[in-house]
């Protein structure tokens, strides 16, 4: 059975754009990218004091219970390269879960809905321009709302130089 997830992706070492993309690259197989919203760029939430972010949402179906999704793009952000920091640090490359249908789970080491996705404006801006209308399963509220009444500043569209971001994704 396929289920509907949705992924944030985000990077803010090296060559972030790149990093985003192998990201994108390295979930096939297990993980079908229906969509891809626009790259964003934003200043740090948590610890401040690094380089600011690239941020994009994917939509994608996969098969892999929760879990093992969890484990899989774990083991993808290691493979990219990814070192563990300390919370809220720098990194090459993340990978949430943000939703898996409409499935709400608490266990050891996975909330599903991701358990700070109604406060952070860096996912919330790329997961509305993909699904404006869909229904966060805990709030029972739309993205589009959640997005509402919320503070923008630090959250732009990120303009690579030249047409490098376009041929990444004409790539996937």
């Amino acid at each position: 059975m396929s289920h509907t997830i949705y992924i944030a992706l985000s990077s803010n070492l090296g060559e972030r754009l790149e990093n985003l993309h192998a990201a994108v690259q390295a979930l096939s197989p297990a993980i079908q990218v229906m969509r891809l919203s626009s790259v964003y760029e934003t200043v740090p939430w948590g610890y401040v004091d690094q380089p600011d972010f690239l941020n994009r949402v994917i939509q994608a179906e996969t098969e892999l219970t929760p879990i093992d999704l969890l484990k899989y793009l774990k083991s993808l952000e290691m493979k990219i390269g990814r070192e563990d920091t300390f919370r809220y640090g720098p990194r090459l490359i993340d990978m949430d879960i943000l939703l898996y249908d409409d499935l709400v789970l608490k266990i050891p080491g996975l909330s599903i809905p991701h358990p700070r996705l109604a406060e952070r404006v860096f996912v919330l801006v790329p997961l509305a321009e993909l699904n404006p209308d869909k229904a966060h399963p805990v709030l029972g509220i739309t993205i589009r709302e959640l997005l509402a009444n919320k503070d923008m500043t630090g959250v732009r569209i990120y303009k690579q130089p030249g047409a490098l971001s376009k041929a990444l994704d004409r790539d996937m």
